[in-house]
Formats: C-alpha cells, structure tokens, sequence
C-alpha cells in the first residue's frame, strides 16, 4: 500500500479506538453529577455510594481517553503536514484552544473532584463535578467546530497559497459544526445512559445490591429514553444539512444512482460502483429519501451518475454505515421505552436485564459508524471542496508509515485491553460500602 492509505488507516485506528473512551467521558460526567448532586441535595448516603462508584469507572475511562487522544494531533504534523501547512491558520487555533483551555479546565476541576472530598462541603463538590462535566463537553465544541470547518469549509480566504482565517465568528458558528456537537453530545450521553443501564443490570440480574443498581438504572434510562429521542432528531436535521451542502454524501448514503424527484429509500441494497447500479434493492420505500434530505416528498435529489466518479465516496462503506447507525438508533429509542414501562419491576424481567446488559456494546458501535459515515462520506477531500485527501499526506516513505501503524495498534491494544479489563473487573465488584470508601 502506498503513504497516502497507510496514513489514512493509521488515523482511521487512531481516532476510532481514541472515540471508544471519549463518548462515555462526556456521558458519563453528567449522570455522574446528576448522582452528587442528588446526594448533596438529599443527604441519602446511597447517591454518595453511586457517585464514588460511577466516577472509579469514570477515571478509568478518563485517563485511557486521554492517552489515546494525544498522538492524534501529532499525526497532522507527522503524517499530514501538507494539510497542517495549508490550513494550519485555521485549524490550529481550534486546536489550541481545545487544549490549553478546555481540556486544561478539565483536568485542573477533576483533580479537584479527585482529592477535594474531605476539603470541600457536599455541595461544592458536586459544583466541581459539573465543572468537569461542562469542560468536557467544551472541549468537545472545539474539535467538532474543527471537523466541522473541514465537512463545510466557511470564514476562510485563499491566501498566498493557502487557507487563511478571515471570520472566525463564522469558523465558530459554523452551522455543520453545531449540528455535529449537539448529534455527537446527545450520542455521548445516549451512551452513557445504556453503560449505566447495562452494568445496573449486570449486578440485578445476580440480585447484588438491589437498591443500589435499580436507583442507577433509572438514573440511567431517562438519560437513555431523551437523548435517543434527541440523537434521532439531531441527526434528522444533521441530514437534512448533509443535503444541502454535501449532496453527494446523501446520494451514497442512500445508494442514489439517478437523479429523480419522489427519491425512494432502499432499506437494504448492494451497491455496484463499476456499473453504477444497485446488484440488489429490497424494501424500496417511494418519496421518503426526498422527503428525509429535504422535508419534501416531490423534492428532485441528486443522484451519484451526476457527479464526477472523482467526486464520489466510496458507496459501500457509507450505505452501510448509515444503516447500522439508523437502524441502532431505532433499537434504542424502542429499548428505552420498554424499559420505561418495566422500570419499576426490573426483577421479574431478567430477560430484559440480560437485553440491556448485551447492549453496552451497541451505542460504540452506533457512534463509531456515524464517525465512518461523516469521515469516508467526505471523501475523497479532507476539507470538502477544497483540499483532497490525497494532496495532503506529508512526504515520507511508506516503510516509515507502516511501522508507526503497527506501533499505534500494538500499544493501542495493550492500552484498551488494561483499560477494559480495569473497568469490566471494577464494574463487577460493585460499590464499597460507604464505611469502608
């Protein structure tokens, strides 16, 4: 394989393994605040149990997050210094001050968080926590307002050659970021949500700590039942956003070959990308593609034949990943409703604990195809329009490359292997009794 897909894949591992511990990060901070902040209100020595042995979990996560994320800044310099020469004005300010402001805040308030508790009253301390909580989320802003300018470059001039910031309000404001934030931070939180429910049910399903665990799943059910009603709905309007200024990620994301107007949907179909047809259409649905891009069932959509074969993304991956991460999203929103109604007798459904406890892994594997979607939908431009992925790889061997992938994947692999067995062996344990803490 030659730099350019070397590259690609090194920070295709990279980001995707970094972004299984950054979701239960911004998730999870909030239900762990939520927690104190019930224990600083009430008193009840049950919340301050909760929020000790959520937040363990927490740190955990935290800090192999935290490793992971560091070498993929450097990657701009190492591996894609033609982009970070052409944008750099613009994507690293977002960049900086992702780190020396938000994550800063981050860190200093859960150091706080950390060795405050027997320093600051109950209430301070949960002021702290959401602190973190809110810092987190912060931090998120900047990097998806990065990723956003690159979906939907705006604010920018070509100067001497290359990108040069001219509005930054409009690189800030940039509507394909905000609709990436607020889809991105529900799904944390949807996440978040599903992890509680689905160790809660672990412990329930045993009969361990039945108050405990049955406080925690309903904390974590509401968290799951909003934000995967207003994941559904942030990524409804994130579509009809895509329609608008990426039209040819809609038509491979629907496997849309000829331009009509009452575009149908396809629930399943195999894209042929030689002959630019569909081998196999099932469960075509007439109107409702025009109706989802564009709020209207007569609306004309784009299909890929009318864009250049240069132009296009690879179809295959972001049909399907689209289809993955729609079709759990549905899971979730029905999942969350039955448990809903069973909230109040979760012992006498061990087939909906088992259900739940299975589906940890789910809301991952949603969020990790939406990523795939928004990444390789994109293609073939790293700043869409402007920039193409394959004019900013840096100049450097391939032998040079493939060595630093192996790197990243083995000591990847032994970083999530401790990080998940750290976390699977305390999850079991269950909470310390509070005498004991």
């Amino acid at each position: 394989m030659d730099v350019l897909m070397l590259s690609r894949l090194q920070f295709a591992a990279a980001t995707l393994f970094h972004f299984l511990f950054v979701p239960l990060t911004l998730g999870l901070s909030v239900i762990i605040a939520v927690m104190e902040t019930k224990y600083a209100r009430t008193g009840d020595k049950i919340y301050l149990s909760m929020t000790k042995f959520w937040g363990k979990l927490f740190l955990i996560n935290f800090a192999v997050g935290i490793v992971t994320g560091i070498t993929l800044e450097f990657q701009f310099g190492t591996n894609w210094s033609e982009y970070s020469k052409y944008v750099g004005d613009i994507f690293g300010p977002l960049l900086a001050i992702e780190a020396s402001v938000a994550f800063f805040l981050e860190s200093t308030f859960l150091g706080i968080w950390i060795f405050g508790w027997k320093k600051l009253s109950a209430k301070a301390h949960a002021a702290v926590m959401w602190l973190v909580a809110i810092a987190g989320n912060l931090s998120a802003i900047w990097i998806l307002m990065a990723n956003g300018w690159m979906q939907h470059p705006v604010g920018y001039v070509i100067r001497n050659g290359r990108a040069e910031l001219k509005d930054f309000t409009a690189v800030v404001f940039n509507t394909f970021g905000l609709l990436e934030f607020f889809h991105t931070v529900s799904g944390a939180l949807l996440l978040g949500g599903f992890f509680v429910m689905g160790v809660s049910a672990y412990h329930l399903l045993k009969k361990q700590h039945v108050d405990f665990f049955t406080r925690s799943f309903k904390i974590g059910l509401v968290f799951g039942l909003v934000f995967s009603i207003i994941t559904a709905g942030s990524g409804d309007s994130h579509g009809v956003h895509v329609a608008k200024v990426q039209p040819v990620k809609l038509a491979a994301m629907e496997s849309q070959w000829v331009t009509e107007s009452h575009a149908p949907i396809h629930l399943f179909a195999i894209p042929d990308e030689k002959n630019e047809k569909n081998l196999i259409q099932i469960g075509t649905i007439p109107g409702l593609l025009s109706f989802l891009g564009y709020h209207d069932f007569s609306a004309t959509v784009k299909g890929l034949r009318d864009f250049p074969r240069k132009d296009r993304p690879p179809v295959l991956i972001t049909f399907l990943s689209f289809r993955i991460m729609v079709g759990l999203g549905t899971l979730f929103i029905f999942l969350t409703f039955v448990g809903f109604f069973l909230r109040n007798k979760l012992l006498e459904n061990p087939l909906f604990l088992k259900i739940m406890l299975f589906s940890i892994p789910l809301p991952y594997l949603a969020i990790e195809f939406g990523w795939t979607l928004a990444e390789v939908g994109r293609q073939p431009w790293i700043v869409y329009g402007l920039m193409r992925t394959s004019d900013a790889v840096s100049p450097v061997a391939g032998y040079q490359v493939l060595i630093s992938l192996i790197g990243f994947v083995v000591v990847y692999s032994l970083l999530g292997a401790a990080g998940f067995y750290l976390m699977v062996t305390n999850a079991k344990k269950g909470p310390v009794p509070e005498a004991a803490a």
